[in-house]
């Protein structure tokens, strides 16, 4: 098996099988931390705890946010294969964890587990584009993308589907294999990466994220504004379950989950606006993006139907996918030795924000119903336009002091 050193300038590039398994392994990651969103009604009813039930979903959001934090930067350090195969083995113990407690204390905490070790989708993401010929990055990086959108969107409609006719703990414990398997194939597909002796230290890695986050203003303002949006997109898919179980639908957490499948547009999304990105530039993708969203909310505001929810959530998964990409586009380019501290920072931003929406949900939800979780959302992807137009006019490379 090859080694790859960071310092290659010529990497020979990946196989597509390889790229289709990264991609395949990046979903299965992602998809543990949404796998809750439309079973918390059932999860809240079997538990007793109807009303704080949400924090799980927060609980998850925020372990991610640490675990991008706190273990992204590792893959600068370490040898990526190893720690892709390990942080996948931890996945699958915090999955049985969360299949195996017995109150809201301990499934918390499990959720939080799961959360921080899911990260290792964006270990996968970094390594795909580390090992791919510069010519070819750009493809093979929208690739394990799309794996990663069709974890986020599919997780919501098996875990529906499993909850509606198994149960929630079912769902986790069949999560369990997945990570195992994906953990294996990474083991055995990835090459060994030979890491020099004067790596740097975890600690000077970490170290550096407060110097780039301060001296790089379009990093914030991209980070602020997709975490905007994501709190927004967090709202909505965490409340979505208690909505259609209003009378006025009548509809279980498998109905929920189907609307993963509606939200599949959002991987189409992406690479057209790459695409477009690169005529037009990407803040004027990242601006229609926010705008989109902003227009979702009204319509899921004004059109109280079935009918409304759908065209709602094609609306919000394309304005949240397509500023996603372009914010990434944006951020990339910045400084590309630092690439994996900037996804860091980037991500990290954005997860914390979708732990902040799910919070302010239960709220919103507790306080207004469905009409303040839409307030919610219009406030949040106005903020977004807000903060881009803001940003219009200040250049978009920019160096950390």
């Amino acid at each position: 098996m090859s080694a790859a050193t960071p310092g290659s300038n010529a990497p020979a590039g990946l196989p597509t099988g390889k790229v289709w398994a990264m991609a395949a392994a990046a979903g299965i990651a992602v998809a543990n931390i949404y796998y809750n969103q439309p079973m918390l009604g059932v999860m809240g009813h079997e538990l007793g705890v109807p009303q704080s039930i949400t924090l799980v979903a927060t609980a998850t959001q925020l372990g991610y946010a640490a675990g991008l934090i706190l273990l992204l930067p590792l893959g600068d350090a370490m040898d990526r294969r190893k720690l892709i195969a390990t942080q996948f083995i931890v996945l699958a113990v915090a999955l049985a964890a969360a299949a195996l407690a017995p109150g809201l204390s301990l499934l918390l905490l499990a959720s939080l587990a799961v959360g921080i070790s899911a990260t290792v989708a964006q270990q996968i993401v970094p390594l795909a584009a580390h090992l791919t010929p510069q010519a070819r990055q750009g493809a093979v990086i929208g690739h394990v993308v799309a794996g990663i959108l069709t974890g986020i969107l599919l997780s919501r409609t098996l875990a529906g589907f499993v909850a509606s006719h198994a149960g929630w703990r079912e769902m986790f414990w069949l999560a369990v294999p997945l990570v195992l398997v994906a953990s294996g194939t990474m083991a055995w597909l990835l090459p060994r990466e030979a890491r020099a002796d004067a790596r740097p230290s975890y600690a000077s890695l970490l170290k550096s994220l407060l110097p780039l986050w301060l001296g790089l203003p379009a990093l914030r303002r991209a980070a602020f504004s997709q975490a905007l949006l994501f709190a927004g997109f967090s709202a909505f898919w965490s409340t979505l379950a208690f909505r259609l179980a209003q009378p006025q639908f009548g509809l279980g957490p498998d109905a929920a989950g189907l609307f993963g499948i509606v939200g599949m547009v959002g991987i189409f999304a992406a690479p057209l606006a790459g695409r477009y990105a690169d005529k037009v530039g990407p803040r004027v993708i990242v601006l229609v993006g926010c705008a989109a969203t902003a227009v979702s909310w009204l319509i899921f505001a004004a059109w109280t139907s079935v009918a409304g929810l759908v065209v709602g959530v094609i609306v919000l998964d394309f304005g949240v996918q397509s500023a996603l990409i372009s914010n990434q586009h944006s951020v990339y380019q910045l400084k590309p030795e630092a690439r994996a501290r900037l996804n860091t920072l980037f991500m990290g931003t954005m997860f914390l924000g979708g732990a902040l929406g799910s919070a302010a949900a239960a709220l919103a939800w507790r306080h207004g119903g469905w009409v303040g979780i839409c307030a919610l959302g219009i406030l949040v992807s106005l903020a977004a336009v807000a903060l881009q137009l803001l940003g219009r006019r200040e250049p978009l490379a920019q160096t950390a002091g």
